[in-house]
């Protein structure tokens, strides 16, 4: 009975909703790729430590406190859904997570980076990246998981262009004046998005005559789901916050560890991509198993035979693993809750991402100050992949739609 009202529930965006599903798409990616920055902090290290005299093991925690923000807004998200309507809402945390970035870039210690960078431009771009998500799912009604994993690689694609942005902004005017373009950058985006928002007519809750009486339950399955997650998350975002740095200490030179970071990001975009994808195709714990061992390799690699190529190639590994295992979480969540439920869900997913990038990306900024090595930080990720085999293998086969 529950799996047959989920569906009625689901079913039934009329065509003409369904044929604005691109408008959706537009503005989930205009607003997330420069939203997927926050990727690219490990660019900003240096010039941070540089100027403003803080420790690695320091700034590691603005980010840390960034996927905090995030998670807070994704989790809140849900809660707005009727406050007004999807473009004033996706405007307005536009405008939030900008105001957050100019309060970051005029920082003069700690604590400014920590409140603009961290809490405001985190949970901004948290609502805002709920808001988007749910109603692309409101709309779409097949090849979910390809969808949102689409949805999920657009944080990293932004890396990727953001990267070599920075690190040319940084070198010519200087970290203030890259932080005061991506404000701007957000507020033009955030408005572009608003726009495309209201042309989709997506709608961000069911209409009250067809609510279901309650929610979807979690259950074991979400916290398995989250826990797989949390593995993959711990490893990948240790990669994706510090990996300038990281190629940098195993002896590569800088143009190197820009790039390889850039290239990084993109195969990650790549990865969840195909993450989403297969789980259309396959079931859900045996392509997290597979993307947890892809990473396993990858620490396995860095570990026995440290250079600055198989840091390179390590850390890829690390990091599509990652990217698999991220947007199969996406797909998953397609195939295992039905749409309405689908930001309520993954709001609540993102508290397993907020964890793993407080944990691990933390811990190995401070090994990094006391050790001068990541060997050990690459080891506890190796750690962490294995038990994400594991748990990854109890997930069950089959979601709400198959068993319906």
């Amino acid at each position: 009975m529950r799996y047959a009202r989920a569906m009625s529930v689901a079913a039934p965006l009329s065509h003409k909703h369904a044929g604005r599903l691109w408008a959706a798409l537009l503005a989930a990616t205009l607003l997330n790729l420069p939203l997927g920055s926050v990727y690219s902090f490990s660019v900003l290290l240096h010039p941070l430590e540089q100027e403003l005299g803080i420790p690695r093991s320091a700034l590691s925690l603005v980010f840390g406190v960034a996927t905090a923000g995030f998670t807070a807004g994704s989790v809140a998200a849900a809660f707005l859904y009727r406050a007004g309507p999807a473009p004033i809402l996706v405007f307005v945390s536009a405008l939030v997570a900008a105001g957050g970035v100019t309060l970051a870039a005029t920082a003069d210690g700690l604590v400014r980076l920590l409140l603009g960078y961290g809490v405001v431009f985190g949970t901004g771009g948290g609502v805002a990246y709920i808001l988007l998500q749910q109603g692309v799912n409101m709309l779409v009604t097949r090849r979910r998981g390809l969808v949102n994993g689409y949805i999920v690689s657009l944080y990293p694609l932004g890396a990727m262009i953001a990267t070599p942005a920075f690190h040319a902004c940084n070198e010519a005017f200087g970290w203030r004046t890259t932080l005061g373009g991506l404000a701007a950058v957000l507020l033009i985006c955030g408005t572009a998005a608003a726009l495309l928002a209201w042309a989709s007519g997506a709608r961000l809750a069911v209409p009250a005559g067809r609510a279901p009486q309650r929610p979807a339950a979690l259950g074991t399955t979400f916290l398995k789901l989250s826990a797989t997650f949390f593995l993959a998350a711990s490893a990948g975002l240790m990669v994706l916050s510090q990996a300038r740095e990281m190629i940098a200490t195993y002896g590569g030179a800088t143009a190197l560890a820009v790039a390889a970071t850039t290239v990084l990001t993109g195969a990650i975009a790549a990865a969840r991509i195909g993450g989403g994808w297969l789980v259309d195709r396959f079931a859900v714990p045996h392509v997290m198993c597979a993307a947890h061992a892809l990473a396993l390799a990858g620490g396995g690699l860095l570990t026995l035979f440290p250079a600055p190529v198989t840091a390179v190639l390590g850390l890829g590994l690390i990091g599509v693993g990652y990217g698999f295992v991220s947007g199969s979480t996406a797909g998953g969540i397609g195939l295992y809750w039905p749409p309405a439920d689908y930001g309520r869900v993954a709001g609540r997913t993102y508290i397993a991402w907020c964890l793993a990038a407080i944990c691990l990306p933390v811990l190995a900024g401070y090994l990094f100050d006391v050790t001068r090595s990541y060997a050990w930080a690459v080891l506890i990720a190796v750690g962490a992949n294995l038990a994400g085999m594991a748990t990854a293998l109890t997930l069950p086969r089959r979601g709400w739609r198959k068993n319906a």
